[in-house]
């Protein structure tokens, strides 16, 4: 049954359940055969409505802070792997509490804390985030790995000693990232590293690995996890966020108005790229339009999408369509679920979307409005 988007609210992030799940099962393969640990990263996908569905391929996530680790615990009945630029004291017990692993960006942070977690008596696996100083990563805002990045150890920091209590190590330094991508990586790890794997438990790979993508090469990555854990005899951990909901949703909205000014046509939305889209302006990147032509064609009505924020560049643009746009056509945005929705605010006061999953047997499910009052909370 397809989505007739006409028939649900706007605007509105919609997953689709069938798409989800068949993300999953790649993923859930790709751990078996591999024989990794593969966790849900919540800084990239964290709707909980969902998590009943995604437990049932995997059984853990990873948390930035004390909030996704509460979530974790609460949600999805499990403690998190929870890495933080940096813990605050009054965090960090409740942290504790919440958490299978925890992992320091710096020596301070880790001989801050390491004897408030042995004194706690809970089991807690440490580890350490490391920078090899290597990344494919183009875009800067996406680069942990940047000179002065404040991301992880150096290997000079260390000088091939591990420090006492680490358990794993840590890096993080793909995105949306192909195995090829991975193995240039773990060359530049060992490289730096090399020396502290054989005394780990554990070692983290961080997330980017866009295994749920067309055309991505799952043998490939197979071979290369199975042969780092032939080589070290450790236990290795994937925590991909855009992997798991790829290409499973959509954004829905509507048009609202149709301006033009020198001879650029704007169609005004019920949504915000700042408030709703944040990655197409950060990134910056142009997403797919259902039924548009992607690149503008010459002699087709053509089009920059504009948000109903007062932001003068919360716009993307340009494309092109079959027929001129007018008040109340839809407009709706492809892959809209994954980092998207996490990132969202409600700058301007404008309608936040809502949130709702489609089944292909029962249909559309509305699991969330936004009202005033969640506008209104977040600032009293």
């Amino acid at each position: 049954m397809a989505i007739d988007y006409t028939k649900v609210p706007s605007p509105c992030y919609i997953i689709e359940e069938d798409l989800l799940r068949k993300n999953l099962e790649i993923i859930r393969s790709v751990s078996k055969s591999s024989g990794v640990e593969i966790i849900l990263a919540f800084k990239g996908f964290a709707m909980w409505s969902v998590f009943p569905i995604i437990c049932k391929y995997i059984s853990g996530s990873a948390a930035s802070g004390l909030h996704e680790a509460r979530l974790a615990f609460e949600e999805m009945k499990n403690k998190a792997h929870t890495f933080s630029a940096a813990f605050s004291d009054t965090d960090f017990d409740e942290i504790l509490s919440y958490s299978s692993h925890i992992t320091f960006n710096s020596i301070n942070q880790l001989n801050r804390f390491l004897p408030r977690i042995q004194q706690s008596n809970k089991n807690v696996s440490v580890g350490l985030r490391v920078n090899h100083e290597f990344s494919e990563v183009e875009t800067s805002l996406y680069n942990p790995c940047a000179p002065g990045s404040r991301l992880g150890v150096l290997a000079s920091e260390l000088n091939g000693k591990l420090p006492y209590g680490v358990e794993g190590l840590h890096f993080h330094s793909l995105c949306e990232s192909y195995p090829v991508d991975l193995e240039k990586t773990l060359e530049s790890f060992e490289q730096k590293f090399g020396d502290l794997i054989p005394q780990v438990k554990w070692v983290n790979f961080g997330g980017g690995h866009l295994m749920t993508r067309k055309g991505y090469d799952i043998a490939y990555l197979v071979r290369i996890l199975q042969n780092f854990k032939k080589k070290y005899n450790v236990h290795v951990i994937l925590e991909p966020g855009s992997a798991f909901a790829w290409e499973t949703g959509v954004l829905v909205s509507t048009v609202l108005d149709v301006v033009e000014n020198n001879g650029i046509k704007t169609a005004i939305l019920d949504v915000s790229f700042t408030g709703h889209m944040p990655d197409c302006l950060e990134m910056p990147y142009k997403p797919r339009i259902v039924g548009s032509h992607f690149n503008p064609i010459e002699g087709k009505p053509t089009y920059r999408m504009g948000g109903n924020s007062c932001l003068a560049g919360d716009f993307v643009g340009n494309w092109s369509f079959d027929k001129e746009l007018k008040y109340g056509d839809r407009i709706v945005f492809e892959d809209m679920i994954h980092y998207t929705m996490v990132k969202t605010t409600f700058f301007n006061g404008v309608q936040h979307p809502s949130i709702g999953i489609w089944n292909d047997l029962t249909g559309f499910r509305l699991v969330r409005k936004f009202g005033y009052d969640d506008y209104r909370n977040k600032l009293s």
